[in-house]
């Protein structure tokens, strides 16, 4: 069988410790960010720094505000006029970055200007829906403006590096963490990772509303055992370069400027240590020369994983691998001075590392403008904190964010001349939901309910009952009765149930997807009054609602909105906005399903109900409850069949066009995100039953038809062989169109032996 590779194709690095030390040395590429102005200037700062001025820019105590981890001493005053800090966590807020840059650049021997690094993650005072809502919106240019509006109102805050966006790709939601990133598909995963790096860093890095964005985890974060964070990533090499390494590529591709290494370890080897993925494959094969930051207490933590004896032989690993800045332990500032100056640390290894953190703050323009985000009367950062248009920007990205499960009966939208709406749930006003978790800056205050959203958007004509009926969770019934009571009285019923913001995010683990506390419950007693029930589910992760389906006529899953929740929500309730999200990720029915993703392998025996020894559950449909891509409208869409342009390709225009004609059949206007699949039919290794390859939003009005098409290339149809080679290879491919991974049309095309 004739393969075809690629000229540019690189050969993937084997990482497991045995191929790591026997593959061949790689060729390390020229940088592709720094100027000749820029290594000039860098090169005679540098001769003039001491070796202790040296392994302060590579260290980053904790400053103001800062709660990711284990309590660390604030780096002083004093250490900055001594050289020995380069950049602050956790410290925001222009009269105090500018207080402290003042000491670094007036007052320290060298002057260099300190970075200030925080954590962004969806938005800063406006904060916007989590990052796994966000994903939901299928919309690049939509979350590109999210992290654009989180990075001018940060930057105004004196921030000038974000620790965003998490790409990591999850597909276990017992992981609290899978709130932070794009769910479970590379491709989607790496669209939007390089449209949040457009969004941070704009045009240009120099200006003063840019921030430095970082890649996290890197990597396989996400595939930690067992959903637990910070445990083991036990991962092959294909897994780990098919899943979980395309966002990182992507977040470089769109000029991202730092990463930060995972706490977990892979073959072996922790991420903090690893220098076959960070040195050989990050900076050699991928020639990215930017900066790579330790988690919180990495380095430190070589220590309690066991591949270091002490603090000295952790920061020696740590920077031997390639991990430039070492966050909150202060190991290579305290305990590397000695070992550089004894020889046990190679000078060159603390050279390479300063010289990034050096180029970073050169890009950013620190050395002309150390002072960018300062005024005198703090004026820029009060126009620029929670600005109108930045609130609009935050309602249109939850609008676009939530997704419609279930609407049986067309329950929604509800008519806003309902004389009577009973709104019950602990989440209706609960405020700290609207901003959800990794809301660092954000305020509750500045947060909008539901409530108030749905007050806001009837006025006084409908009269409102409000039932908490149960705490989020609590097994306490008592509340029961009430929340019965104001349904039976009311024309309809909106319920918010879901999870406290804690139980999502860093180190916030679950062992169930179910509803927390008694909330299950709550909703079916309600549904079985009889009334109209909408659900809105506030939550960070899947849940596994299969009870409820079928029983609750209708549910919209809103995620943590953000500070404009409360008016999105009832955006969408009301009408006014056709939801048009579709699941970044899989529901499961129950925990036990989990793993589970749309683009599994088929096995050997793949699940049939008629065949007893084939791949499925007795107890579960082996199915997801909700696939991928799931999301319904207020309208309905028909596919055409589609149709590609050639039936057969050869080797020399690897080029596909692939066509569908969709029609809105319904009687509102919508929008509908067209999704794309592609299977290779038979390959030299396993592949996927499908893989995202494209999509596009587009808009219809009432019987209007669109022609949606798009283009498949190389990369589209590429696959990692058995040697580890990107190729496409010769044989049969099948192309899915539709509005979710389950519910697609097909065709059929070839790509010929020569």
């Amino acid at each position: 069988m004739t393969r075809y590779q690629h000229p540019l194709a690189p050969t993937p690095l084997r990482v497991g410790l045995l191929a790591a030390l026997l593959a061949a040395p790689v060729a390390a590429k020229p940088p592709v960010y720094a100027t000749p102005a820029e290594t000039a200037f860098v090169d005679a700062l540098m001769a003039k720094m001491t070796v202790e001025e040296k392994l302060g820019q590579l260290n980053q105590p904790p400053g103001v505000g800062n709660n990711t981890g284990p309590a660390a001493m604030a780096g002083n005053e004093d250490q900055i006029r001594r050289g020995e800090i380069g950049s602050y966590l956790g410290t925001q807020g222009a009269a105090l970055t500018c207080r402290l840059q003042k000491i670094a650049v007036e007052e320290s021997r060298l002057g260099i200007p300190l970075l200030f690094g925080y954590d962004v993650i969806h938005g800063h005072r406006t904060v916007f829906p989590v990052p796994l809502a966000e994903s939901s919106s299928f919309d690049p240019d939509e979350v590109q403006h999210a992290a654009r509006v989180a990075a001018v109102e940060a930057a105004a805050h004196g921030i000038h590096w974000t620790y965003a966006p998490m790409v990591d790709i999850a597909r276990d939601p017992r992981w609290g963490r899978v709130v932070e990133g794009a769910g479970e598909d590379p491709y989607l995963g790496s669209v939007l990772a390089a449209a949040r790096v457009r969004g941070f860093q704009g045009d240009d890095l120099r200006k003063p509303d840019a921030v430095l964005a970082t890649a996290k985890h890197f990597v396989a974060y996400g595939a930690a055992e067992a959903g637990r964070d910070y445990n083991v990533a036990d991962i092959s090499e294909r897994t780990l370069h098919e899943v979980y390494l395309p966002p990182f590529k992507a977040a470089i591709d769109a000029g991202a400027q730092s990463i930060m290494a995972s706490f977990n370890e892979i073959a072996g080897v922790p991420m903090h240590a690893h220098r076959p993925l960070i040195q050989d494959l990050l900076r050699k094969e991928w020639g990215w020369d930017g900066l790579l930051v330790s988690d919180y207490t990495g380095v430190m933590e070589l220590m309690p994983h066991g591949v270091a004896a002490n603090r000295e032989q952790a920061g020696a690993l740590g920077l031997r691998a390639g991990v430039d800045v070492d966050m909150v332990s202060q190991i290579y500032v305290k305990d590397l001075p000695a070992a550089v100056k004894a020889g046990r640390v190679p000078m060159a290894e603390v050279d390479a590392s300063v010289r990034r953190v050096l180029n970073a703050k050169y890009r950013l323009g620190l050395f002309d403008d150390p002072y960018r985000s300062c005024t005198p009367d703090g004026a820029r950062e009060r126009a620029l904190t929670l600005a109108p248009e930045h609130r609009a920007a935050a309602r249109r990205m939850a609008q676009k964010s939530m997704v419609l499960l279930e609407n049986e009966g067309d329950v929604l939208p509800l008519s806003k001349s309902v004389r009577t709406l009973a709104v019950i749930g602990p989440l209706a006003d609960h405020r700290r939901a609207m901003l959800g978790n990794w809301a660092v800056a954000g305020r509750e205050e500045d947060a909008i309910t539901p409530l108030e959203g749905l007050k806001a958007a009837l006025g006084d004509k409908t009269r409102l009952i409000v039932a908490k009926g149960a705490d989020i969770d609590s097994q306490d019934t008592t509340g029961f009765a009430d929340a019965v009571a104001a349904a039976k009285q009311a024309d309809a019923v909106v319920m918010f149930l879901g999870e406290h913001p804690d139980m999502s995010a860093e180190a916030n683990n679950r062992t169930s997807l179910d509803l927390p506390g008694a909330q299950e419950q709550l909703a079916l007693a309600v549904a079985a009054t009889g009334k109209p029930v909408a659900l809105v589910l506030l939550n960070g992760r899947p849940l596994s609602i299969s009870r409820l389906k079928g029983k609750v006529p209708a549910i919209l899953e809103a995620w943590f909105p953000g500070v404009e929740g409360g008016p999105a929500i009832a955006d969408v309730l009301f009408g006014d906005v056709n939801p048009s999200a579709k699941l970044p990720v899989t529901f499961p029915h129950n925990v036990g399903q989990v793993p589970i993703y749309y683009a599994h392998k088929n096995t050997g025996r793949p699940p049939s109900e008629q065949e007893k020894y084939t791949s499925k559950y007795l107890d579960v449909p082996w199915t997801p409850l909700y696939a991928f891509g799931h999301g319904l409208s207020y309208t309905t869409f028909r596919y055409d069949a589609p149709v590609v342009s050639k039936k057969t390709l050869v080797p020399s225009a690897l080029q596909q066009q692939v066509s569908v004609r969709v029609t809105n059949t319904g009687k509102r206007a919508g929008e509908e995100v067209v999704q794309l699949y592609v299977r290779d039919d038979v390959a030299s290794v396993t592949r996927p039953v499908k893989q995202l390859r494209g999509f596009q939003r587009v808009a219809l009005q009432p019987g209007e038809s669109k022609v949606v098409t798009f283009p498949l290339g190389f990369d589209d149809l590429a696959m990692l062989d058995d040697r580890m080679q990107r190729v496409v290879e010769p044989g049969t491919f099948t192309v899915f169109v539709g509005g979710s991974s389950d519910r697609t049309r097909e065709v059929g095309f070839e790509v010929a032996d020569r």
